[in-house]
């Protein structure tokens, strides 16, 4: 499932990418050079799956700087797992140009918290064995670093390619109870799209408006 997602999304990301490049000549030519400050929009992609997303471009340094935050929160359930993924992002991209658009760099801090379920759990004890729940979280802080492209306008697409570093545990340690019986479990981080051993592989494409 992991490797399809990341299949198909490669697949859209670069047909994105072409098409972006193609709308930034045209509208470089008609856009005026009145910049845009505030960015609004909505992104699609890993690890967020989709979120809203904010940006102000700064009207110093020839808007150069522009400070930016993302947030998402969306069930995603496996098989025997169910899982609530909550992102957070903040950070700065710096433009290359003088209008707020085009290409980017960009670095900021990610919160990726989630809240899991496990469904098929074993408690037993000398009397009885008891199929059953628990839960628990698994909260990972990274630090991004990123690429990408905006289109010029008052409507605007983007994307953008990056990896946001962090401490990834190997598994999940937790203790549930069920019917008197207390049980300590050792269990495999699930699926999470994007989520590696060393970090998060950050990648989504979006649109939106521009004031």
């Amino acid at each position: 499932m992991k490797k399809n997602f990341l299949i198909t999304f490669l697949f859209v990301l670069t047909i994105f990418t072409s098409f972006a490049q193609t709308e930034l000549s045209k509208e470089e030519n008609i856009d005026s050079l009145k910049v845009k400050h505030l960015s609004i929009g909505l992104k699609l992609g890993i690890p967020n799956l989709a979120s809203g997303f904010a940006e102000l471009a700064l009207p110093i340094l020839n808007n150069h700087f522009v400070p930016y935050f993302n947030y998402s929160k969306i069930p995603l359930n496996f098989e025997s797992v169910e899982t609530t993924i909550s992102y957070t992002e903040y950070g700065i991209n710096y433009y290359f140009n003088k209008k707020a658009n085009g290409f980017f760099v960009g670095f900021g801090k990610g919160s990726l918290s989630t809240d899991i379920t496990f469904t098929n759990l074993l408690f037993s004890n000398t009397l009885q064995s008891l199929i059953g729940s628990g839960s628990t979280k698994l909260n990972l802080d990274t630090t991004n670093f990123k690429l990408g492209l905006k289109t010029a306008g008052t409507v605007f697409f983007r994307f953008e390619l990056g990896y946001g570093v962090g401490n990834i545990p190997d598994s999940l340690k937790f203790i549930a109870s069920l019917d008197g019986i207390t049980e300590s479990f050792t269990e495999s981080i699930p699926p999470i799209p994007g989520l590696g051993t060393s970090g998060i592989l950050i990648g989504n494409i979006g649109f939106g408006f521009s004031f």
